[in-house]
């Protein structure tokens, strides 16, 4: 009996932390505007995979050529 009263103990101790309400940041994530950031992040991304499918393309090439 000791043990599930502990077990149900905690179990409340953390129910009641679940149910706190947190610091709100909405003013602050409100103010900031993301979407050149995103853009800028998605163009370089995009850029990097680009120089990646050229090389990997390169070395496809030069390799066939090598073998003919």
């Amino acid at each position: 009996m000791a043990v599930v009263t502990a077990v149900g103990g905690s179990a409340a101790v953390a129910s009641s932390f679940a149910n706190a309400t947190g610091v709100d940041l909405t003013p602050l994530t409100t103010a900031v505007d993301f979407s050149t950031v995103t853009t800028a992040v998605l163009a370089i991304a995009g850029s990097i995979a680009a120089v990646y499918v050229v090389v990997s393309a390169a070395k496809i090439v030069i390799a066939r050529i090598k073998a003919a």
